[in-house]
């Protein structure tokens, strides 16, 4: 009976945290709300539930991943403020041009996250150009919205091998592996993210033209010009070069100075290094604009803080979760589950990062608690460690991008739409294709692994 009460107050924790969130509150105070909901419930002390098991779950995500959010943060303000990545955002544009309006804005978000600027940042940089884009095809602005999460949130964040996002990153702290695992897996979920996801948003813009839709123009969002005189006509590779050296330095320069013997560095390690070097780059191809860099360092700095701590408090809550006595039922039934261990990874992690909203903190919740026994179930079973990796990774992109995920939040208010213009796009392209994805490839993976 205790862990039946427990386990209601987990579910009910977790509804009023999407709930809460989903109404625009800060998750800063609403999860440590909702975990000492969860502690009560629980039969855990409210005190030491919070300053214990919360506080250090907190604590801990952020020891162990504010060196990427903050090296993130400043690495993608930079190529922000310096016209970087609009710089070359405008430069495929040009080649692609706007009759391809929707390959026009995914392209360039699919560059960038890969780049490893912060989704958050591409939205900013993104929008603008998307909006001229399809105010010169003609096609509904609320469509826009779609094509964005699309290219942003997905795609290169979780499945493209060797991606610098770090939802591709915290599995390696758990199964050993690195940026590129599972790479055959990986291009495969590409492929099925990618194919669908372009024909849905390819047939909406068919769709509102045949019913006489056009575009209207948003009387809040006020256009920024850049003076392309004032840059020299090779800036645009400003905004690419940095984008291969951070993904060459995340995935090339590690193993090649581990062969030498000159030095071995771990993911969090190696993030770190290629994050750097993206700075670096762009700071020095952007020298001339040097009363512009420290700014964009201290404004990265600064939103670096706000972005760990959302994720941060998002885990805290899952680290009261995971010692209430319902836990045990919920991880046993995930362990229990028919299938393989692929399969069983990829609902807890959907489930758990759906309920938090977040990619990076669903799915650090569910490894934390639960990647000890998959690897354990692997290791017996001789399957290879990168497949959990992958599956993780994939999962934790499915369904985060429920209505109250932070970055669905941020897309609707920059481009000033409302979820019912616009959430069904994102939904679809964001969501429900990949968790389907995800699911069918453990399905398949755990039969042939």
């Amino acid at each position: 009976m205790e862990s039946f009460v427990s386990l209601l107050g987990i579910v009910i924790g977790l509804c009023l945290l999407i709930y809460l969130a989903y109404k625009g509150h800060s998750i800063i105070w609403v999860a440590p709300l909702c975990a000492v909901f969860v502690a009560v419930l629980g039969g855990l002390n409210i005190l030491e539930a919070y300053m214990g098991d919360y506080i250090r779950g907190t604590a801990d995500y952020i020891v162990s991943w504010f060196p990427a959010f903050f090296l993130g943060a400043v690495y993608g303000k930079l190529m922000d403020m310096t016209g970087s990545a609009r710089s070359l955002a405008n430069k495929l544009v040009s080649l692609i041009g706007a009759k391809f309006a929707v390959a026009a804005v995914v392209i360039p978000c699919l560059l960038m996250t890969y780049g490893g600027i912060s989704l958050f940042v591409v939205v900013f940089v993104i929008y603008p150009m998307g909006y001229a884009i399809y105010r010169e095809a003609d096609l509904p602005r609320t469509l826009l919205p779609g094509a964005i999460a699309f290219g942003a949130f997905g795609i290169t964040m979780t499945a493209i091998p060797g991606t610098p996002q770090i939802q591709n990153i915290i599995p390696t702290k758990y199964y050993g592996t690195t940026a590129a695992a599972a790479p055959v897996m990986s291009i495969i979920a590409a492929i099925l993210i990618a194919i669908p996801g372009y024909l849905y948003l390819e047939w909406r813009c068919r769709e509102a033209r045949k019913k006489g839709l056009h575009f209207e123009e948003d009387k809040k969002f006020v256009e920024k010009t850049i003076d392309a005189s004032l840059l020299p006509k090779w800036h645009w590779l400003s905004g690419l070069i940095p984008l291969i050296v951070v993904v060459l330095m995340l995935n090339v320069l590690p193993p090649v100075l581990k062969n030498a013997g000159i030095v071995e560095w771990d993911a969090n390690q190696s993030i770190v290094v290629a994050l750097a070097g993206g700075i670096i780059v762009t700071c020095l191809m952007n020298i001339r604009q040097f009363k512009i860099l420290l700014p964009a360092i201290s404004d990265g700095a600064n939103g670096s803080l706000t972005a760990i701590m959302n994720t941060a408090c998002a885990v805290g809550f899952g680290s009261v979760v995971k010692v209430v006595p319902g836990f045990t039922l919920l991880k046993n039934a995930m362990l229990n589950m028919p299938g393989s261990i692929l399969f069983s990874e990829a609902v807890a992690v959907n489930v758990l990062a759906g309920a938090t909203g977040s990619a990076s903190g669903g799915m650090s919740i569910a490894l934390e608690t639960l990647a000890p026994q998959y690897l354990e179930k692997a290791v017996a079973e001789g399957m290879n460690p990168e497949y959990l990796h992958r599956i993780a990774s994939l999962a934790s992109g499915g369904l985060d991008t429920l209505p109250h995920n932070g970055a669905v939040l941020t897309l609707l208010a920059v481009s000033h739409c409302t979820h019912k213009e616009s959430y069904l796009d994102i939904c679809v392209t964001s969501c429900i294709i990949p968790v389907i994805v995800s699911l069918l490839l453990a399905f398949v993976w755990g039969i042939i692994a």
